[in-house]
């Protein structure tokens, strides 16, 4: 339930949904409404919501967005690492069955991107490999480790839909073998919420984000929406209020017990 839930709110509060009915709102209410009070409600919410999507849509707020979202700087693997196992969390819509690799799995866009970087991360340190997601994101990315990178996989977690899941099913796996100390490998816009449930989970962490956002420089094309910047403020947004999220069930004591 709390999962429909979630995805439901994503669905309908962030970009461009929301704002979209919030606009979409207004005009109801321009359009409706005889009262002069109600019909300036409905201008003030349809000019808000139109707004609001045209600089969510804009790198300038799409950059800000971002920097809040990305805390943790990149691994460095020039010193030691202080890991027993590198966990893989799972992400996107892979391809169950793809044809140009004879009907065998294969993740796709931002999951390819975790994939690799965790390849390189194995390949740099030996630390042997979890990946955690759902079956499917799971089979992709196992796949993927082994055909294209050539690196094992040695624990699967198939079981779970989202990242206080993805901790609490891979802790008790790796606590199994008697690993305590991992390297989490997730989306740099992820990593912080990631983090922080694998810590909770009993865990110690060493954070390796991928994909993290560089800053190009000033321009004018700052200022013009696009849809990648759209997109980068919608998963930024996401990540900072799943994390506001996290932190009022954790004080609340409310989270829900894994069977």
């Amino acid at each position: 339930m709390l999962i429909a839930l979630k995805s439901l709110l994503h669905t309908v509060a962030l970009p461009p949904a929301g704002p979209l009915l919030l606009a979409a709102a207004g005009a109801c209410l321009v359009a409706f409404c005889r009262g002069v009070a109600a019909r300036r409600i409905g201008w003030s919410l349809l000019i808000a919501g139109l707004a609001s999507l045209w600089l969510l849509a804009t790198p300038l707020v799409a950059n800000k967005l971002t920097k809040l979202a990305q805390r943790y700087p990149a691994l460095d693997l020039s010193q030691p690492l202080d890991a027993q196992a590198l966990v893989i969390l799972g992400g996107g819509e892979p391809t169950p069955q793809a044809p140009e690799y004879g009907g065998t799995p294969s993740p796709g866009g931002d999951l390819l991107e975790r994939v690799a970087y965790g390849a390189y991360v194995a390949q740099h340190t030996g630390l042997p490999v979890l990946v955690s997601g759902t079956d499917q994101e799971t089979a992709a990315m196992r796949e993927s480790l082994a055909r294209d990178f050539h690196v094992e996989t040695r624990w699967v977690e198939d079981r779970s839909q989202d990242t206080f899941e993805n901790a609490q099913f891979s802790a008790r796996m790796l606590k199994a073998a008697g690993v305590s100390r991992i390297v989490l490998v997730t989306a740099a816009d992820h990593e912080w919420r990631a983090a922080h449930e694998f810590q909770s989970a009993g865990l110690a962490v060493m954070p390796a984000p991928e994909g993290a956002w560089i800053w190009h420089g000033h321009s004018l094309m700052r200022f013009v929406p696009n849809t990648i910047a759209l997109a980068r403020s919608t998963r930024a947004l996401y990540e900072l209020l799943g994390d506001l999220i996290r932190r009022a069930l954790a004080a609340l004591d409310l989270r829900r017990q894994t069977p």
